[in-house]
């Protein structure tokens, strides 16, 4: 299984796995909601997951910065109580792998993830944790499978 993680709090997260069809959700609300999306993840044996790996934005407000850091923290915690190794990844370097550089235009990264997921409404909250686990199976696929 890879699990793609947009650590955003108009992020998602996605899940791969073969012979399941592909899976996102929307970030959670709630650190409790996350939990509780993470903890059926912890009973596969092979898995992995990438969380982008980003920081403030020079625009961004100090409170949004605050509230992202504390997000993206709590995410990175999840993956290390559930014991699922992870990786974490630039916007850059996943981006380039997909062919999909947004430059910040979530309409590129979402145009990509419908070309790849085609069978799934993809909205701008699920489609980078789409493209971020199709990154995360494209390059960790045979340690995972």
């Amino acid at each position: 299984m890879w699990i793609g993680v947009d650590p955003g709090a108009s992020g998602g997260i996605a899940r791969l796995a073969n012979g399941v069809e592909p899976y996102a959700w929307k970030m959670p609300e709630t650190e409790r909601d996350i939990s509780e999306l993470f903890r059926p993840f912890s009973e596969y044996k092979r898995i992995f997951c990438v969380i982008e790996s980003v920081h403030s934005m020079p625009k961004q407000g100090v409170t949004s910065s605050f509230s992202f850091g504390r997000n993206y923290g709590f995410l990175r915690g999840m993956l290390i109580a559930y014991q699922i190794p992870f990786e974490e990844v630039t916007p850059i370097k996943w981006q380039k792998a997909l062919a999909c550089q947004s430059h910040g235009d979530k309409n590129i990264t979402k145009s990509r993830a419908q070309q790849l997921f085609p069978e799934l409404k993809i909205t701008h909250a699920t489609a980078d944790s789409l493209l971020i686990a199709e990154y995360c199976r494209r390059t960790y696929g045979k340690d995972v499978i």
